[in-house]
């Protein structure tokens, strides 16, 4: 729930006095089920303003890892050897894993 801080605060003194019997007869009518919409038609009705990336190609080279440089067996990113907390079975693990 957000609050809005700019708002004047309100006193318990000065907050209207509403009865139980009053807030019953306000319950509001229930509502409808609203449906379900496929994530998949929003993102393809979905288009950026002045980006057609459809002929777009995106070329990157992949370097290999590195002499100095490791996976981490937890979240699979490859980290440099400072970075090493410890190696289990043949198995490394980052500092970032480890704490």
């Amino acid at each position: 729930m957000s609050v809005d801080y700019d708002a004047p605060r309100v006193t318990p003194e000065e907050e209207p006095r509403t009865g139980l019997e009053e807030l019953k007869t306000e319950k509001s009518p229930r509502r409808e089920a609203i449906a379900d919409i496929d994530e998949t038609d929003l993102a393809e009705s979905f288009e950026l303003p002045g980006a057609d990336l459809s002929n777009e190609e995106l070329l990157i080279q992949v370097v290999p890892v590195q002499a100095d440089e490791f996976t981490c067996m937890s979240c699979f990113l490859v980290h440099h050897r400072s970075q090493l907390a410890r190696e289990k079975d043949g198995r490394k693990y980052c500092r970032e894993c480890e704490s």
